[in-house]
């Protein structure tokens, strides 16, 4: 079953929905470059991996007691008690869970001699926190590509969180309005521009230009329909209550509305 919005859907956003999307998406996005890359270019799917502190629910970190009056208290009704010292220490238990982030890796040649060429990314929740791991490993990242001989692609269809794209972010707005999200394309041969897609959320998502090395042109890619085949192999139609469910975050007044009306058409 088809999206029933003409380019990114809103309600993917969610935080326990835009994870399996970003997965699916790098997956097909792969898929979708592999056959229009000349030889001997290929993609491929990189992961980057590191732990955090779960966030899954355990239990009150403190639990306050209203205290009752003891024979033997003190004036300010605290027990006095004698007690050994303690020899053994308390467990305390922080579960920690492994977080993986695939992005796509296009490469020229084989085996030791291979190149990397391209690195397309796909941000995601953590990438855009503050103070998370994944953001700092990132931008990390990030910096190592901007000063390599890579070029790099990066994908945002996240409206919340910080702005993470290379294109600095006053720069951007300079020369349009911030986007509901964006594609921003640094070239390695050309440092001091960024080829900027805005994406408005009544609109496709755009057709990309995909750079090789200089000499060897580009590959377009069509990131409407990359999206329409991740959402078409996932869950979300069963998954998603569009009649019930609100999108996280909040639309504003006229996306609402907009919203309503493609959900109503969807439903022709």
């Amino acid at each position: 079953m088809p999206s029933p919005f003409p380019g990114m859907d809103p309600y993917l956003e969610h935080p326990e929905i835009f994870p399996d999307f970003h997965d699916r998406l790098i997956t097909y996005l792969s898929d979708a470059l592999q056959p229009h890359l000349p030889e001997p270019y290929y993609s491929a799917i990189g992961r980057r991996a590191w732990i955090e502190v779960s966030e899954r629910y355990i239990g009150p970190d403190v639990n306050v007691i209203q205290p009752r009056q003891e024979p033997g208290a003190n004036h300010s009704g605290t027990a006095v008690i004698d007690s050994p010292a303690i020899t053994q220490p308390l467990v305390i238990h922080v579960p920690h869970d492994e977080r993986r982030e695939p992005f796509v890796e296009i490469f020229l040649g084989r085996g030791s001699d291979r190149r990397l060429v391209t690195s397309i990314e796909l941000l995601s929740l953590s990438n855009k926190t503050a103070g998370e791991q994944g953001r700092e490993l990132y931008l990390r990242k990030q910096q190592e590509i901007l000063r390599s001989k890579v070029h790099l692609v990066e994908i945002d269809l996240l409206r919340a969180g910080s702005h993470t794209t290379a294109v600095p972010i006053h720069r951007l707005m300079k020369v349009t309005t911030l986007p509901d999200y964006h594609v921003c394309v640094h070239r390695f041969d050309n440092l001091e521009d960024y080829f900027v897609y805005p994406i408005m959320l009544p609109h496709p998502l755009p057709s990309v230009k995909i750079p090789l090395l200089p000499g060897d042109g580009e590959v377009t890619i069509d990131l409407q329909r990359v999206f329409e085949r991740t959402y078409e192999s996932g869950p979300y139609y069963r998954e998603i209550d569009y009649q019930q469910d609100n999108p996280v975050p909040p639309l504003t007044v006229e996306q609402t509305e907009w919203a309503t009306r493609c959900l109503t058409n969807s439903r022709k």
